[in-house]
């Protein structure tokens, strides 16, 4: 019933979130401060969490998994459990407004019930964990590699746990206090307890025009809790291939550099595609760990770079030509046209789903 009253509103998505929150703060006033001044991004990830949610009802395990680290990483906003019933009403009233005649009383029920199920995964998520809300975190390198490209490097005040391959929600207080945008890091765990980001300036982006243009030394940023499980199976003796795009390349990064501690006996074939050379930002590093490591290898490809002596096209159709891969593990990351692009071709290549794991950013201001 959830899914079926969903197509209801599915078309109408951008009026369900502008009426939604129109509620919320018409009835609660005092929320608006947790919530970012400019709101149409906020607006899409709450269509998102809900699409999500619902998408993963026939597997509780994920489900489960998946609520948790929602509500973990909802500690940031401050969020209490008062405030989960306010916008479980307002959500409804929203979805019921926008839906037409077909909305019945047994969808309301459906979707109270469904959200009580929801919050209270998301409540017991929060309370199991011990963490701060967010960790403060120096800015003790930053590097521009491109034109709209920066490698930055922060120092937390506290430790801050967390497995290569994993994202997290970072905010710029002082260029754009409230608004918090997800970011892979881009090293394994390291003793120091530093993290690196790969970060993209998207148009007139807030967030990520301030990372790359204006983050000095000596910022402060605040990080909320790791999400993901774009993981290495340490238990796998396949080989690995890693399909990056872009500054999709941070978690590839992370991955890599866990692989370098402790592996052996694995090959593992780096592909990584941009536009231009000039979207390559990494390469030097990746050709320098090829050269020291044997079982790495590096393929780059450019799509819109005719003279680029590597590869030509689109990452996706450069995996092709190699291979063959039925035997191996895939991790791909990028753009969200890029992943669906690659999970197309291997889903061709008759690689089996079970292993490909991806992250796919949708490129967000």
């Amino acid at each position: 019933m959830l899914k079926e009253s969903w197509t209801l509103v599915e078309e109408h998505q951008e009026k369900v979130a502008g009426y939604f929150y129109a509620r919320i703060f018409l009835s609660h006033p005092d929320l608006r401060e947790l919530f970012p001044v400019h709101m149409d991004v906020q607006r899409s990830r709450l269509l998102n969490a809900i699409v999500t949610a619902v998408q993963t009802l026939d597997d509780p395990e994920k489900f489960d998994e998946y609520l948790k680290a929602l509500g973990r990483d909802h500690k940031k906003f401050h969020v209490e459990p008062e405030h989960y019933e306010v916008v479980g009403g307002a959500l409804i009233e929203a979805m019921r407004a926008h839906a037409g005649e077909q909305w019945g009383v047994e969808y309301d029920q459906a979707w109270a019930d469904a959200y009580a199920v929801i919050a209270a995964r998301m409540l017991a998520g929060a309370d199991a964990d011990d963490n701060p809300p967010y960790w403060y975190a120096e800015v003790v390198a930053h590097e521009r590699r491109a034109q709209d490209i920066a490698v930055f490097t922060v120092q937390p005040m506290q430790p801050l746990e967390f497995r290569a391959g994993q994202y997290l929600s970072l905010e710029c207080p002082k260029y754009q206090p409230r608004l918090w945008r997800t970011y892979s890091v881009a090293n394994a765990p390291r003793k120091d307890n530093t993290l690196e980001f790969h970060v993209r300036s998207v148009g007139a982006g807030w967030v990520s025009s301030a990372l790359v243009r204006r983050l000095q030394i000596g910022d402060m940023i605040k990080l909320a809790a790791p999400m993901g499980t774009m993981n290495l199976d340490r238990r796998s003796t396949r080989d690995v291939v890693f399909i990056a795009g872009g500054t999709g390349l941070a978690p590839i990064k992370s991955l890599l550099e866990e692989l370098t501690r402790y592996n052996r006996t694995r090959w593992v074939h780096v592909f990584i595609g941009a536009r231009d050379r000039e979207d390559l930002y990494d390469l030097a590093d990746l050709n320098r760990l090829a050269a020291r490591y044997p079982w790495l290898s590096v393929v780059e490809a450019c799509s819109e770079d005719p003279t680029f002596p590597g590869e030509q096209g689109n990452i996706s159709e450069v995996v092709a030509k190699y291979g063959p891969w039925n035997n191996h593990d895939f991790f791909v990351s990028g753009s969200g046209a890029m992943v669906k692009s690659t999970l197309k071709t291997l889903a061709e290549l008759q690689v089996p789903s079970i292993r490909i794991k991806y992250d796919s950013f949708t490129d967000l201001p």
